[in-house]
């Protein structure tokens, strides 16, 4: 009850109205930072997997179940992204939720990958490869789908979030622009890029860039030594300059790929998680990812 009354005078004292910004809850950080840019002031956004973590790694905890009730929205990526535990925590706890990635044309899991022999072991994912996030233009409706999401559970804001998002979709349509005239630079030949899993090929289709991975759309599939093999084997027949680890991965397997073929470790991409500046923010993550590619291509 005290905690109430403390809530009521602050409240009264700060003279507003909705003092406090509405709490939501987002499964990962690029989600997060999307909702962050369109909610603005009026949202406190709190994430389950952060930054530099590994969504395809994580587990529940009591705390999250925790954050997961006291929001008033919830918002999944969709696809198949958030495991089986955090999508039954969200529909117990009743609280209203949206996938971000719904009305999508999602990639199958296997398109634009090279590997299909998977063992079985994507079973995290199911058909739908979930990494939308690597292509701006779908990014329009994504964002779309999280501004939707948050008038309905504050309808006051409805005007404020409409602007928000309308500014956020601009910068999203010359995110795309710039990163077409920066991969157009590029000769197609050479647009060819060794990653450490598939999270990429949204960008791949979207840029006409070829993008190998030794694990499939899960970062938990642990690739074999034939895969290995056959990886090493078409780095060095087709001449890939751009080798990446990925912030949330370890980079060992890329490491000892680079090693064989004595290409260089170009240097780490941004996949599934935000990082520090410049990749605190999805843009800005973006903007970084297409120049050091670019770079490492031209090579």
């Amino acid at each position: 009850m005290k905690s109430w009354k403390l809530g009521l005078v602050a409240a009264l004292c700060s003279g507003t109205a909705y003092a406090a910004p509405m709490p939501v809850v987002t499964s990962f950080s690029v989600l997060g930072d999307v909702t962050k840019q369109i909610g603005g002031e009026r949202v406190a956004v709190q994430n389950l997997v952060g930054a530099n973590q590994d969504s395809h790694a994580y587990h529940m905890t009591a705390g999250d179940v925790k954050k997961i009730r006291a929001a008033k929205l919830v918002l999944l990526n969709g696809l198949g992204l958030e495991a089986a535990d955090v999508q039954r925590a969200v529909k117990r706890s009743k609280v209203p939720f949206a996938e971000a990635a719904k009305g999508i044309q999602a990639l199958k899991a296997e398109e634009g990958s090279h590997h299909h022999e998977h063992d079985g072991h994507d079973h995290n994912h199911g058909e739908f490869d979930p990494h939308v996030w690597a292509d701006p233009v779908l990014m329009q409706t994504y964002a779309q789908n999280v501004g939707n999401a948050l008038i309905q559970a504050d309808p006051a804001g409805k005007a404020y979030y409409q602007q928000r998002l309308t500014a956020y979709q601009n910068q999203l349509k010359k995110l795309h622009s710039d990163s077409q005239a920066a991969f157009n630079s590029v000769p197609a030949a050479k647009r060819k890029v060794l990653t450490g899993h598939d999270a990429f090929s949204y960008m791949g289709k979207r840029y006409g860039v070829n993008f190998i991975a030794p694990q499939g759309v899960s970062s938990a599939a642990e690739p074999s030594a034939k895969q290995v093999a056959a990886i090493i084997r078409q780095i060095k027949r087709e001449g890939i300059k751009a080798v990446f680890a990925e912030n949330i991965k370890d980079a060992r397997m890329v490491d000892r790929i680079a090693k064989e073929t004595g290409v260089r470790v170009s240097g780490k991409l941004y996949s599934d998680a935000l990082g520090g500046a410049p990749a605190n923010s999805y843009i800005g993550m973006y903007r970084y990812n297409v120049k050091a590619l670019t770079d490492a291509m031209k090579r």
